[in-house]
Formats: structure tokens, C-alpha cells, sequence
């Protein structure tokens, strides 16, 4: 056990956990709030929190300087031990399952760009399905997850107390989406037709509403990775898929551009709980845009090896 694990352990310990993340929040040279307004917020004694904001700067966490009537400052933090304080000692994401190039380049992308200084591990589960992904985000079973703006929006629209913490821009989560076939002759969605739809997709799932709206089909209900078998067999006539997807692994599948629709579901973003305000602030220092960006562009080029 490490020394501030010992630390915390005791009630002055405990509240610099409290103290040390709020003090994640601020920037060095930031006023920090009074102990009357710490107290307020925090509904801890005066005393108490003295005690545990001594045991902040006797550990080296940080660094105070008063300034008389102006107010106390942070003038330095270590990051490292401030978030040993704030017990963030892992970080666990979730995004969608690598199955295509330009996933595996924003995985490669992500797990890299987040490597950081304060030696804490970043670890990783990929899972389909969107709506999967973000209700385990909420239940806190992860601190971050990688969906589309599209999901994003949808998932906000419902209640979601959830917010981007980064935006990686058009094309960035998958190139686009597709309308598939199982005719090659046929030109678009028509009367009649049976739609392979997931429900546990929100992209999928709003933009086959989108594509049928004009039609009276049938919606089959599939799990994701059962669609393209069930249209190469027969027992769907359509439905929306990935294109990169298409064009990689399955060249003989006839497939349309989706018309009339805006680019949130091509545009990957990093999202996380509200109220997670020191994990959102982590996230924001750790992952740098350009470089997923960058990673993304060489996997998908096959000039870096994926590593995930």
C-alpha cells in the first residue's frame, strides 16, 4: 500500500481525498475558496478541512502562498500525488470493437495519446452497441466511453447527465454510413422490404428510421454482427451498415449512399459523467486531438501497426 493510501485511510485523509479534488480543478495560480466557502460546499468542519488541506502541502501535493486580505493561492501541484489523493489511480474506457482499420487506428490513437506521466494505467474494453456502452458509462461501471456525436445527441435528448470531453471531427469515428442490399439491382429502400435493424445501435438504429420513413417495411430485429449473414442469406433485404466495414471485409455486398443526412454520426468524441468534474479535467489534459488523429491516419494506412 502506498504511503497515501495509508494516508487517506484516517478522517483527515479522507476529507484531502474531497479537498484534492477540488483542487484538481484549479490551475496553478488560481485563488482557491476560503475555508468558510470549502466548508459550505463540502458540509465538513472548518477544522477539519484546515487539518487535511496541511496535510495536502506537507505530503508535497501542493503548493499555497497567502497573500493577506487578496487570498490564498495555488502557486504549484503535483498531479501525481493529487491524484493518488483523489484515489484516480486507473482510467477505464469503452468504445466500439476494432473490427475495421479506422477502428483500430482510433484505438491504437487513444490508448496511446493517453499514455501519461502519472503512471496511471489506462485500460480499455470494446464492446458494440452504442446504447450498451453509454448506460454502463452512466452506472459508473466505466469513466469514459467513445461513441458518435449522433449517440451522443440522442442519448443527451433522453436525459443523459453525460458530457464530450473531447471531439476528434467529421470522419473520425468511421467514414460513413451505408444503405446495404441484398438485390444488386435494387436502387434504394422500397415497400415491402425487411430491414435488419439493432436496437442496442443508436446510430444504426435512428438512421434506418431515417432511410425507411417514405416506406412501409418490416423491421427484423438483429443483433449487429447477425446482419450481413442474414442479408447474404436471404432473410433480410437491407439494411444500414458501416461502409469501411464493407469495403474491407465483405467487396461483393451492393450498397448506397444515405442521403439527407448531417455528419454527427461520422464524428467520434470522448464522453463522460457530469458529475465526474476531476475525470473530465484528467481526460481534457491527457488526450491530444492531433495526436489520435495522426495515429488514426497511419493504422488505417497500414504505416503503424494497430496496438490496443
Amino acid at each position: 500500500m502506498s504511503d497515501v493510501k495509508n494516508l487517506i485511510m484516517n478522517k483527515n485523509g479522507l476529507v484531502s481525498m474531497t479537498l484534492a479534488k477540488i483542487l484538481l480543478q484549479l490551475k496553478v495560480g488560481d485563488k482557491i475558496p476560503t475555508f468558510s466557502e470549502l466548508s459550505e460546499v463540502t458540509s465538513v468542519a472548518r477544522g477539519t478541512l484546515q487539518n487535511a488541506m496541511k496535510l495536502l502541502t506537507q505530503t508535497q501535493a501542493i503548493t499555497l502562498e497567502s497573500r493577506g486580505h487578496m487570498g490564498t493561492f495555488l502557486m504549484q501541484k503535483n498531479m501525481k500525488t493529487l491524484l493518488e489523493f483523489a484515489n484516480i489511480t486507473s482510467l477505464v474506457g469503452v468504445m466500439p470493437l476494432p473490427y475495421s482499420k479506422h477502428y483500430e487506428g482510433l484505438a491504437t490513437g487513444i490508448i496511446s495519446a493517453m499514455e501519461n506521466e502519472y503512471d496511471i494505467p489506462v485500460n480499455m474494453a470494446y464492446m458494440r452497441g452504442a446504447r450498451k456502452r453509454l448506460s454502463l458509462l452512466i452506472e459508473a461501471r466505466y469513466d469514459f466511453a467513445l461513441v458518435s456525436k449522433l449517440a451522443f445527441l440522442d442519448s443527451v435528448d433522453q436525459g443523459a447527465d453525460i458530457r464530450i470531453v473531447k471531439e476528434f471531427g467529421p470522419k473520425s469515428y468511421l467514414s460513413n454510413h451505408v444503405i446495404v442490399l441484398n438485390d444488386q439491382n435494387a436502387k434504394g429502400i422500397e415497400d415491402g422490404m425487411r430491414i435488419g435493424i439493432d436496437n442496442d445501435s443508436i446510430d444504426q438504429t435512428n438512421l434506418t428510421y431515417h432511410v425507411t420513413k417514405d416506406h412501409k417495411v418490416k423491421y427484423i430485429n438483429l443483433n449487429y454482427n447477425q446482419i450481413l449473414n442474414k442479408l447474404k442469406s436471404g432473410e433480410i433485404d437491407a439494411a444500414v451498415w458501416n461502409e469501411d466495414e464493407i469495403r474491407e471485409s465483405y467487396p461483393g455486398i451492393r450498397y448506397i449512399q444515405i442521403e439527407g443526412i448531417d455528419e454527427n454520426d461520422t464524428i467520434a468524441v470522448i464522453v463522460a459523467r457530469n458529475s465526474a468534474t476531476e475525470l473530465c479535467n484528467l481526460l481534457t489534459q491527457l488526450i491530444n486531438v492531433d495526436t489520435v488523429l495522426s495515429i488514426q491516419h497511419l493504422v488505417a494506412h497500414g504505416k503503424m501497426i494497430p496496438r490496443y
